[in-house]
């Protein structure tokens, strides 16, 4: 008998249960691998970002400390305080209670006829008294001249000033004038930094002012009164390594302690007292003739309380921004009863004479006396401190 079979064959019973469970295993079986594998491969990125973010934190935190405490200066070692320098000098207490060393010269101020008060420069002090190293005793005594020189706030065993201004300087050289007993009205003269201070005399304290004298005043940049033109053709004229202190101290003055410390990049030449970016001809030729020799016998007095309330304060303050613009200034002898000289070698390589002429040009009551071929050190050539000292006492 044919079966019908053969024609017309039955579908084939379909796949049992557990067969499809196996196909159905071995799928999940794939599909859970690759997910396991991706899951680990999460959790590894996971941990790993996390291990990542953590280091990077715990180094930041690192380096802030560390700049936290590069940057922060150490506090002053203060004269007459445990472990402090001595005090050997002088001193008058001051309206805030910090103390002011000084130090007397010339004839005895009962017998003067002339009472100055002399500002020394930047990295200086008291015993720096350059006006009179090329003058002799007799011309001194011929002029009737007390002189009395001060350790600025920080320097020597003055006391520092953290609150230093422009206008806290020359109170402090109006009560050193009272204190002293120099009677109503002085002469003030300053050299370089020193001179600098003059122009803070001149705005705050006119009035107490027989007459002024600012010798090489070192210039900020910042003035609004200057020509933008101007002072960045004479910003441009230093060295680069000056031209980024000054622009740290003006701009970050927190970090000017770090930025003369640290040992990256270069300092700045005058804090490093690189002598090749200081002198001109004429100041290496009264440095070889031993007239300024004398600094360095009180070298270590000068810093002795630390620098950052001395040098460092002085380029806070010298080139931050003033409460005043000195192009502003009026004259304050009207009635010339007084007068004020500015003088300037025109080739002092620390201060730029453009900027000084054009000082001279906005303020014609100043007698601006520009020296040919002279330094920053032109106090200390040949009969220079004479003709300074006799132009600002006797008019001659």
């Amino acid at each position: 008998m044919i079966s019908w079979n053969l024609f017309f064959p039955r579908s084939p019973p379909p796949p049992s249960s557990s067969c499809c469970c196996r196909f159905r295993d071995v799928g999940m079986l794939g599909r859970e691998k690759r997910g396991c594998e991706g899951g680990l491969g999460k959790a590894s990125y996971f941990i790993f970002s996390n291990m990542f973010k953590r280091i990077t934190f715990i180094l930041l935190v690192g380096l802030l400390a560390w700049a936290y405490q590069a940057a922060r200066p150490p506090p002053p070692n203060i004269c007459g305080s445990p472990g402090g320098p001595p005090v050997t000098a002088p001193r008058i207490r001051l309206r805030d209670g910090r103390f002011l060393a000084y130090m007397e010269h010339g004839v005895p101020k009962q017998v003067a006829k002339h009472k100055i008060i002399f500002v020394h420069p930047f990295s200086s002090s008291r015993h720096d008294l350059i006006i009179t190293i090329s003058i002799s005793p007799e011309v001194i005594e011929d002029l009737g001249a007390y002189i009395v020189s001060f350790d600025r706030p920080g320097y020597g065993e003055s006391d520092p000033d953290p609150k230093r201004t422009a206008k806290s300087l020359a109170l402090d050289i109006e009560e050193l004038g009272d204190q002293l007993e120099l009677g109503s009205k002085f002469y003030v003269i300053g050299y370089s930094m020193g001179g600098q201070c003059i122009w803070k005399c001149l705005q705050y304290i006119p009035h107490r002012l027989a007459g002024a004298a600012l010798i090489a005043p070192v210039i900020n940049y910042w003035w609004p009164g200057f020509p933008a033109n101007l002072s960045s053709y004479a910003y441009k004229k230093q060295p680069p390594q000056d031209q980024w202190a000054l622009r740290a101290a003006h701009y970050i003055p927190w970090l000017t302690y770090w930025w003369n410390t640290q040992k990256f990049f270069p300092k700045s030449s005058v804090v490093s007292e690189k002598p090749e970016n200081m002198f001109s001809r004429q100041d290496w030729e009264i440095i070889r003739n031993a007239k300024v020799s004398g600094r360095e016998k009180h070298k270590a007095y000068v810093t002795q309380q630390g620098e950052t309330e001395s040098i460092f304060r002085d380029m806070v303050v010298g080139f931050g921004s003033w409460e005043f613009d000195p192009m502003d200034l009026q004259n304050p002898f009207a009635s010339n009863e007084g007068s004020v000289h500015l003088w300037q070698g025109d080739e002092d390589k620390l201060v730029p004479v453009e900027l000084q002429r054009y000082i001279a040009e906005k303020l014609p009551w100043i007698h601006y006396h520009e020296l040919p071929g002279g330094g920053h050190l032109l106090p200390a050539a040949d009969g220079m401190s004479e003709v300074i000292l006799k132009a600002l006492l006797i008019k001659e």
